[in-house]
C-alpha cells in the first residue's frame, strides 16, 4: 500500500472541515558540515514516501488538491556538494503532489491553504514548528477585517489517530517486513559462523551490515548491540569494540531495515561453540519462556499475557535451578523475577524499530491483538558479577533470545525462525567459518 492510499485511509476518518499538517525530519550535522546519514520521521514517511529533509506536508481532506508539500527548492550549488533535490516542480511531477511549494515560502502559503478549516491535526512529535503552526492558526483572525467572518481554529496531535492506523500493517508493509527480517536472519548466520574467541565485536557488527547490503537493506533501524561477555548486562550496549573470549556469551541484538520497515532479532551463544551447562541451562529456560510467550499469540488474547506467560516460564525455571526459592505463585506476585529479567518481553514493530500505538485501551485494560500487528518477543535473563546472592558458576551470564512476530488469523508466525535459536543449531554454526583476519591497532607511542 502507497502513502498516497495510506493519506486516503487518513482523510476517510476526517470531514473537509479539518487539516493536517506532518513535519519531515531535519539534516543534522555530524561535524561542520558533515552531516549524519539522513533518516525520515516515520510518520512523514508514512504518509508522503518523500526522502528528503526539511520538509512539510499539508492534507486537506475532501479538496480537490488534498495534498501539499512543502520542500526544498533546487540548488545547483547544493546538489553538487550533497546530492539532487526534487524540488516544488519534481515532488508535483514524480511524488503524486497536488501542489508543491518552497519550504521557504511556508509562513505565507500554508495559512492561506487552511482555507475555512477549523480542525487542524499536527503531527510534530519534534516540536520543531508547533510554535509557528499556533501563528498560522491565528494569521487570519487577526488580519481580516473586524466585519468580516474570524476562523478560531483549533489544533490538536495527529499521532492519537495516526498511530492506530499504523499498528495494523498492510499487506505491503507485511512484506517489506518479512525481507527485512529475512535480511536480518542471513546476517545473524553469517556473524554465527564468524564468532570466536579473539574476534573483535565490531568486526562482527560490519559482518552483520555486510550482509544486509546483500538483501538491498536501507541500513540498520538502531545501532548493532553486539556485547560479549559482561558487556550483555547493558541492554543497549553499542561501543562493539572488545575482542571476544573463550568462555564468555556473545548477545547480539541486531536487526535490518528495509524501505523503512525494521526487524529486531535477538541470539545469544557461546563465543566458543559449546555451552557450558551454566549457560545451556539457563539459555534453555529463556527459549522455553519465548516459545511458550509465542504460543499465546492469537486474535483476541491480552496484550499482557505475553509478558505473564514469559514471566511465569522463567520463574519457575529459576525456582527449578535453585536461583530463587519460594512458592511460585508467591514469587510471581512479589515479582521476584524482576532481579534477574529487568525488562519487559517485547514491543509493537514496523516503520519505528519500536512501533507507535497503544497498548492499553482507555480504560486501562491490555489491548487485545490483532492480525495485522507485528510485534517482538524477547524475554530475558541477565545475573551481573556483583549478584553475590547467587552461586557464582550464574554470574556473568546474561541470555535475551528475540523473534518478530506476525499476527496471524489462525495465531501466530514467527517470521525470524530462519535465525538459528536452538542449542543444536548453534552449536553447530557457531565459529564454523571464523574471521581470520587479525586487528592492525597502532602503537600507542605512533599515536602520541
Amino acid at each position: 500500500m502507497t502513502p498516497q492510499h495510506h493519506r486516503a485511509r487518513l482523510c476517510q476518518q476526517l470531514d473537509s472541515n479539518s487539516a493536517i499538517i506532518v513535519v519531515g525530519s531535519p539534516q543534522r550535522t555530524r561535524s561542520k558540515n558533515q552531516p549524519y546519514r539522513f533518516t525520515q520521521n516515520k510518520d512523514f514517511l508514512y504518509l508522503t514516501g518523500f526522502h528528503e529533509p526539511d520538509a512539510v506536508a499539508l492534507i486537506r481532506p475532501g479538496h480537490a488538491q488534498p495534498y501539499v508539500l512543502f520542500c526544498r527548492p533546487k540548488d545547483p550549488a547544493q546538489e553538487t556538494s550533497f546530492g539532487a533535490r526534487v524540488g516544488p516542480e519534481g515532488a508535483v511531477a514524480t511524488l503524486g503532489a497536488d501542489l508543491a511549494f518552497s519550504i521557504d515560502e511556508i509562513d505565507q502559503r500554508l495559512p492561506e491553504l487552511l482555507e475555512t478549516r477549523q480542525r487542524v491535526l499536527l503531527g510534530d512529535e519534534e516540536n520543531r514548528f508547533t510554535q509557528r503552526v499556533w501563528g498560522w492558526l491565528n494569521q487570519q483572525r487577526g488580519s481580516v477585517r473586524f466585519d468580516e467572518r474570524r476562523h478560531f481554529r483549533s489544533m490538536e496531535p495527529l499521532a492519537g489517530l495516526l498511530h492506530e492506523m499504523r499498528i495494523i500493517k498492510t499487506d505491503a508493509e507485511i512484506a517489506a517486513i518479512r525481507h527485512a527480517v529475512d535480511a536480518a536472519c542471513d546476517a545473524h548466520r553469517a556473524v554465527m559462523a564468524n564468532t570466536a574467541p579473539g574476534v573483535n565485536e565490531r568486526q562482527l557488527s560490519m559482518a552483520f551490515n555486510a550482509t544486509l547490503a546483500h538483501w538491498d537493506c536501507d541500513t540498520d533501524p538502531y545501532p548493532n548491540i553486539v556485547a560479549g561477555g559482561p558487556r550483555a548486562m547493558c541492554l543497549h550496549y553499542d561501543e562493539n569494540d572488545k575482542v571476544l573470549e573463550s568462555g564468555q556469551m556473545l548477545l547480539i541484538d541486531a536487526g535490518g531495515e528495509f524501505r523503512g520497515y525494521a526487524s529486531d532479532i535477538t541470539r545469544t551463544y557461546p563465543v566458543s561453540g559449546t555451552f557450558s551447562e551454566p549457560q545451556g541451562q539457563l539459555y534453555e529456560l529463556v527459549l522455553a519462556a519465548l516459545d511458550a510467550a509465542i504460543a499465546e499469540v492469537t486474535p483476541g488474547a491480552p496484550w499482557g499475557r505475553i509478558y505473564d506467560t514469559a514471566c511465569r516460564v522463567m520463574t519457575q525455571g529459576l525456582l527449578d535451578l535453585g536461583i530463587l526459592k519460594g512458592d511460585l505463585e508467591t514469587l510471581l506476585t512479589e515479582e521476584a523475577h524482576k532481579r534477574y529479567t529487568v525488562h519487559k518481553t517485547g514491543h509493537y514493530m514496523g516503520l519505528d524499530v519500536h512501533d507507535v500505538g497503544q497498548y492499553r485501551q482507555a480504560d486501562g485494560a491490555w489491548r487485545t491483538l490483532e492480525p495485522g500487528m507485528v510485534l517482538t518477543i524477547e524475554p530475558g535473563i541477565y545475573f551481573p558479577d556483583n549478584a553475590e546472592e547467587v552461586d557464582a558458576r550464574w554470574r556473568g551470564i546474561a541470555v535475551r533470545i528475540e523473534d518478530d512476530i506476525l499476527v496471524t488469523h489462525t495465531g501466530a508466525e514467527n517470521l525470524s525462525a530462519a535465525a538459528p535459536r536452538t542449542v543444536a543449531e548453534l552449536e553447530a554454526l557457531v565459529g564454523s567459518a571464523p574471521i581470520t583476519r587479525s586487528v592492525h591497532v597502532p602503537s600507542e607511542s605512533a599515536l602520541r
